[in-house]
């Protein structure tokens, strides 16, 4: 009998969740019996129908909501699944109590690199809450905090990274970008696109353009919400390459800019699993400049896929960066590396093999 998995997550956003609704896919059309609760006009619900997939139109609201529980609990009684998969916290708070007492194993997602304690009370409500028989983690640095954590069963994380598709970028076509954004025709250009967090670090980013001669044609774009606030500006109107930093906003073509540019600059300090937009970045075959903070180092081989530099660290940022102005064959060489690496380390179908087997084992059969 075929493994029966009930996944509850929000697929609204298309593009963001299009590696996670792809594993699902990918395991319908091996033969499981795949059931999503989610929003039942979004687009990938379609599809996910197209592949067998079985789409229930709901998703929890709030936490602890005994109505929510009820129709979650209901789901699982009747469709005998042999794996519930929550991966946002509505769904987790409400599905973990809606499979007290039943045979389902409860597998949770975790893809951010930090705010798990043990002394936290709220942490038995989710993550750490004894009906937990796994937590999926998107990458190695998020297990270890698990691993980390008092009496917490060290069997229950695993890794498996959401992988991606190269086809998924194959026709994003390179924007004019210097002409675009009124750059000079020899510009080396270097990019970042986030929205303007504490943990993004931009403020190191822009410290970084400190470190470079400002007769060189060195241009950083930062694509992104909130990113022209007072701490930023104050950066910027001090730095030597002040002409060179542009901030253009929330663009919705950011990966044709990604495309047309030199370097993907990550300069986050903190929290972050493997950061999507790098993913996309060296997918496009962008060579990429990243921090070292657990998680997003796992993205990148130090000198052949790009560049690690230790995080709050502006200067060696910068100096990154310059090297690879300064070698253009260098900088090109590895950001066909970092495409290759996506490929072969960072593919959907690995993570799908790796799903299959983890809900095999869980439900003690093969799918």
């Amino acid at each position: 009998m075929p493994i029966k998995v009930l996944v509850i997550s929000d697929y609204r956003p298309y593009h963001s969740v299009r590696p996670e609704a792809e594993i699902f896919i990918g395991l319908s059309r091996l033969g499981l019996h795949v059931t999503v609760m989610t929003y039942g006009d979004c687009r990938y619900a379609e599809e996910f129908r197209k592949a067998g997939v079985t789409v229930i139109d709901f998703h929890p609201q709030k936490k602890f909501d005994a109505a929510e529980i009820a129709r979650i609990r209901t789901e699982l009684v009747a469709g005998k699944y042999d794996v519930v998969h929550l991966f946002n916290s509505p769904a987790t708070v409400n599905g973990i109590r809606a499979a007290r007492g039943l045979p389902v194993k409860v597998v949770l997602y975790r893809g951010y690199a930090g705010n798990i304690h043990w002394y936290d009370p709220t942490a038995y409500f989710k993550y750490l809450h004894p009906r937990v028989d796994k937590i999926v983690c998107n990458s190695v640095g998020v297990e270890e905090i698990f691993r980390r954590q008092l009496f917490f069963d060290k069997s229950k994380a695993v890794t498996i990274n959401k992988g991606h598709r190269l086809e998924w970028y194959a026709g994003t076509v390179p924007a004019d970008v210097r002409k675009d954004f009124h750059l000079p025709a020899d510009a080396f250009v270097v990019v970042n696109v986030a929205n303007n967090r504490r943990m993004k670090g931009i403020p190191y980013l822009l410290r970084a353009m400190n470190y470079l001669p400002p007769e060189l044609p060195i241009h950083l774009l930062l694509i992104g919400n909130d990113m022209d606030d007072k701490t930023n500006r104050a950066i910027i109107a001090g730095s030597p390459n002040q002409d060179k930093i542009h901030i253009v906003g929330f663009q919705k073509g950011a990966l044709n800019i990604v495309a047309a540019c030199d370097v993907f600059a990550l300069s986050s300090i903190t929290g972050e699993s493997i950061t999507k937009s790098v993913i996309e970045a060296m997918s496009l075959g962008v060579a990429p400049v990243i921090t070292d903070i657990a998680g997003n180092r796992e993205l990148v081989v130090d000198g052949v896929s790009g560049r690690v530099v230790p995080s709050r660290n502006p200067e060696a940022l910068g100096q990154a960066l310059l090297a690879l102005y300064r070698d253009r064959p260098l900088c090109k060489r590895m950001g066909e590396n970092a495409r290759r690496h996506i490929e072969t380390h960072l593919n959907t179908d690995d993570t799908i093999r790796k799903y299959r087997q983890l809900y095999e084992e869980l439900a003690g059969r093969k799918g």
